[in-house]
């Protein structure tokens, strides 16, 4: 650290900045271990008051500033750079974490940027409602973080994304000011609704520092079922006969190729495969409705030879088990290696065509390369990973991986899809969002970053091409 920036960091109240090496070490580095970056300082802020005088300073000294929430995102965009042309702090809201308040007759929740999603979970159901929205992150993974990446998770397909969650907001902007749009109204019709133009921005527009989210009513009922299938299409057909006879009542429905469910049974202790016969493909659902709706439903698509077997959750305990599963995939997949992660989406109903046209695409081009495929089927929106040939050189994920990456994205933009459905941009996607991405948009996001933060402090060399 500079002199300069030593001095300059006296300014601030000593209680919110830290330099050791160790107080930094877990910050640099991202939750894949991929990508580590370089900081001067890591700020703890404890109130919205000390996030205005941060950036005010950081604005004075010509400081960029990296937002982290929990770390657990998977495009790099809460690490900072490893080697930045100018003094770099990282800044962590994780003792802004107070639930403040929760209306369970208005259905919101009012809580700190570095509230953690469990303990938001724990907070709504002690009121008799939910937040239905979860990830396998939900342990670390902050409010803040949440909203500036749009986080998806298991139950957008009836709840939507966080950006429908996010009722209301508090951020600083780059000036120092704050933009204070946290009543919870259900109808504000003033003007441009600049708290969603927050939600996705990771942390290049703002700070997000307080945040109103919609709480849904508590579950009812909760049936849980896993399912065998032949294909993508088969859980297409299955999805579309649980919406003509549950309607608005599914929760989740989850596909699962057979690479990812054997992967987490060989690494997940104690775990037990649901089904005592194997197949191509697997679907987790979730459905708020009396267990004898999906029951008969699963019937129905047996005896129609839309499924091949089906196991019911007997208990919350069981279908907990089974959410086990799916959610140890990542953390499975990384103990086996890795691989060139792809989150991406397609429209619904072309799933099953862009798989084959894709798996078609990997064999040809890059012979032995093994898709390892699991997601958000109802919402479209597949993890499309590519694992390494079996012996292959670790190097081939940064080489023939990313070529594959590449091929995969322009097959991508063949279907009309997205190259990040949820996980964000961030610097791992940066350029293929310029290459890619249409012109007008680009354009007019360079335009809103340059009125908003001329100086680039905010997250600087995340998101924007």
């Amino acid at each position: 650290m500079s002199d300069r920036l030593s001095r300059a960091l006296a300014e601030l109240p000593p209680d919110i900045v830290r330099t050791a090496a160790a107080d930094l070490a877990p910050h640099l580095t991202d939750w894949r271990g991929q990508k580590t970056g370089a900081a001067d300082a890591l700020l703890l802020p404890r109130n919205t008051a000390d996030v205005v005088a941060i950036v005010r300073w950081a604005a004075r000294h010509g400081v960029a500033i990296v937002p982290q929430g929990g770390n657990t995102g998977l495009v790099g965009g809460s690490v900072p750079e490893p080697a930045m042309s100018r003094p770099t702090i990282l800044l962590s809201l994780r003792r802004m974490n107070a639930i403040e308040a929760v209306d369970p007759a208005g259905l919101s929740l009012r809580a700190g940027a570095g509230a953690i999603l469990a303990d938001v979970h724990a907070a709504a159901e002690r009121a008799g409602c939910r937040f239905p929205l979860s990830l396998g992150a939900k342990g670390s993974a902050t409010l803040g973080g949440l909203v500036s990446t749009n986080a998806g998770g298991v139950q957008v397909l009836r709840h939507g994304t966080m950006r429908a969650l996010v009722r209301g907001l508090e951020a600083v902007l780059p000036d120092g000011s704050v933009l204070d749009q946290l009543s919870a109204l259900a109808k504000d019709n003033t003007g441009y609704d600049l708290k969603q133009m927050l939600v996705g921005a990771e942390g290049t527009l703002g700070i997000v520092t307080r945040v109103v989210l919609r709480l849904a009513p508590a579950q009812g009922w909760r049936s849980i079922a896993w399912v065998g299938l032949g294909s993508p299409d088969a859980a297409l057909a299955l999805l579309q006969r649980l919406r003509r006879g549950a309607g608005e009542s599914i929760e989740s429905f989850e596909l699962i190729s057979a690479a990812a469910h054997d992967l987490v049974l060989q690494h997940l202790p104690g775990a037990r495969p649901p089904l005592t016969t194997s197949h191509p493909w697997h679907a987790l659902i979730e459905l708020e409705a009396d267990s004898s709706i999906l029951e008969a439903l699963l019937a129905e698509a047996l005896a129609a030879g839309e499924i091949a077997d089906a196991a019911l959750a007997a208990s919350g305990a069981q279908g907990d088990a089974f959410w086990a599963l799916r959610e140890a995939i990542p953390e499975a997949e990384k103990r086996e290696g890795g691989a060139v992660k792809n989150d991406i989406s397609v429209a619904v109903a072309d799933i099953g065509t862009f798989h084959a046209r894709a798996e078609e695409m990997l064999a040809a081009e890059f012979p032995g390369s093994r898709p390892f495929v699991f997601g958000h089927l109802g919402d479209g929106n597949l993890h499309w990973n590519i694992r390494a040939p079996l012996g292959a050189d670790p190097a081939w994920l940064k080489s023939d991986g990313e070529a594959a990456r590449r091929r995969l994205h322009d097959l991508i933009a063949e279907f009309g899809g997205s190259i990040s459905a949820e996980h964000g941009i961030g610097t791992l996607k940066r350029a293929e969002l310029g290459r890619l991405g249409n012109p007008a948009r680009l354009s007019a996001m360079r335009a809103i970053k340059a009125a908003l933060d001329p100086a680039d402090l905010m997250n600087p060399g995340k998101l924007i091409p």
